[in-house]
């Protein structure tokens, strides 16, 4: 198993762990770190009722825009959990200038861990976290006993066509992922592909703030320089493949059994 700090760093599309105790500094100029919370609330809100008494997990939660956003909408109350100590500080800050902390609740873990303690959970959503539990399989079938028979899945993340000649350790095969969905016992109900323009859009933002925190952190640590300067390269890479050769999307995923009855 791999490490927290292997796999967060991972997730934030970094190779040298490293990298960890500098990803505060990194991304101190952004908020929503992973999917939209726009389009999580349309789509809870699309696929849920009695929004007030839903419980969401939002499990890798980063700085809790997904859960601090859903709450505002909805007042739903929302858990969120995430490895980075600084994360999860700004997300209660944030909870508290959104008027939402009586509704938000976020906590500093390994969520590998944690999930063996949780149950009961109307929605989980992977932000764009990658494979922490696995493969698609895995992840759905593991946290199954999190989530209430009728629960709902919200997935952000990528996948290649079958066609495609592309090949990514955090990124699947269209057809591959959708036969570990039915594995799974799992349906996926609905998907909001983004566009092209909206994800170069996003990416040229975010990648803007990254580059120039990663070079004042290149100046303060000259001997770590190369680290740095990597991650800003392999930034590039990867708002490469998202951009012009993988379909982003975010996913809403239930039990098969559910499937077909009317949206709840």
């Amino acid at each position: 198993m791999k490490t927290v700090e292997e796999s967060v760093v991972r997730a934030m599309d970094g190779a040298d762990t490293a990298l960890f105790p500098f990803l505060p500094y990194i991304f101190q100029d952004i908020w929503e770190i992973g999917s939209s919370p726009e389009v999580v609330t349309r789509l809870i809100q699309a696929h849920c009722r009695d929004y007030s008494n839903l419980r969401l997990l939002d499990l890798g939660c980063g700085k809790g825009a997904v859960s601090i956003r859903a709450a505002a909408a909805l007042r739903c109350r929302c858990l969120g959990i995430d490895a980075v100590e600084a994360f999860v500080a700004e997300a209660r800050a944030k909870a508290a200038e959104y008027d939402v902390d009586s509704l938000c609740q976020f906590e500093v873990g390994d969520i590998r861990e944690k999930i063996s303690s949780l149950s009961g959970f109307d929605v989980i959503v992977l932000g764009s976290i990658g494979p922490v539990f696995g493969d698609y399989l895995a992840t759905l079938t593991t946290l199954s006993r999190c989530l209430k028979p009728d629960g709902t899945f919200i997935i952000d993340d990528g996948y290649f066509e079958d066609d495609s000649p592309h090949t990514h350790p955090m990124i699947g095969k269209k057809g591959e992922i959708r036969r570990q969905i039915k594995e799974a016992g799992m349906t996926l109900v609905d998907e909001f592909i983004f566009r092209g323009d909206e994800i170069e859009e996003s990416d040229e933002d975010l990648f803007a703030k990254l580059k120039a925190r990663c070079f004042e952190l290149a100046a303060q640590y000259p001997g770590q320089k190369k680290l740095f300067l990597d991650y800003i390269k392999r930034q590039v890479e990867e708002n490469k493949i998202l951009e012009t050769e993988a379909v982003c999307r975010t996913m809403v995923i239930r039990p098969a059994l559910d499937f077909g009855r009317k949206a709840l």
